[in-house]
């Protein structure tokens, strides 16, 4: 018992260590999302996530684990901005886009070397929405394991351009009040003083600040407000 003990601090500190490790490399290799991943990212992040653990449990000789994440963070930095400043480098390391179809083609040996049965293609297609591949003009194989579509032409949504509308810009909404607390340098920020914020949420029936949960500015003029949670939360 007593040594069971005396493992736990050493074991804390090591776990501490390998958090600060994988969050200084996280930080040096970026973030992605897993569909963004590519095949060598993918792998590199499971090594590493290995080794992390190696390392949270490694008492006797915790540089060791240590010695090969900081490698294989650094390799991986490395390809990464390799590939960011090569064409060449990027097309080795990531692929190039496969085209699958294209002008009603089907192409057999693209599908095999991208790994898809036609069963797969089709589940795809139907994924993003297309039931009819003759809506489909081209669907291109990404370099992440995705599959990008473009449409025909008379099967694409409409853009306003299309019937000649000009719309408004839409701005990117900032929030003012958050969780019933204003946000001074958001409103610094914009331009906007607090009684302004205080003037808009009265005209929508709140007392003050406190009562709204969030608070949104459009850019413009209007002020979206939702409600502090007040009833039965949905099921």
């Amino acid at each position: 018992m007593k040594e069971a003990m005396a493992d736990i601090g050493p074991t804390v500190l090591t776990s501490m260590l390998s958090l600060v490790a994988l969050f200084a490399l996280t930080k040096l290799m970026g973030c992605k999302q897993v569909s963004q991943l590519t095949l060598f990212d993918y792998i590199i992040g499971i090594t590493i996530g290995s080794i992390a653990a190696e390392l949270a449990t490694e008492l006797e000789e915790p540089l060791q684990p240590l010695t090969a994440l900081i490698i294989y963070g650094l390799v991986a930095f490395g390809i990464s901005e390799l590939a960011t400043k090569s064409v060449r480098a990027r097309n080795f390391i990531n692929g190039k886009p496969l085209v699958l179809l294209d002008a009603g083609q089907i192409y057999r040996q693209n599908l095999r070397k991208a790994r898809l049965d036609l069963n797969e293609f089709l589940t795809q297609c139907r994924a993003a929405g297309y039931f009819d591949l003759s809506q489909v003009q081209t669907a291109l194989m990404e370099h992440n394991g995705s599959v990008s579509f473009l449409p025909k032409e008379p099967y694409r949504p409409a853009t306003p351009s299309d019937m000649d509308l000009k719309p408004k810009q839409s701005h990117v909404q900032i929030p003012f009040v958050i969780d019933g607390k204003l946000l001074p340098k958001n409103l610094t920020e914009a331009g906007k003083e607090e009684t302004w914020v205080r003037r808009e949420l009265m005209k929508q029936g709140y007392r003050d600040e406190s009562k709204a949960f969030l608070a949104l500015w459009d850019g413009e003029t209007k002020l979206i407000v939702f409600p502090m949670e007040t009833g039965k939360t949905p099921s």
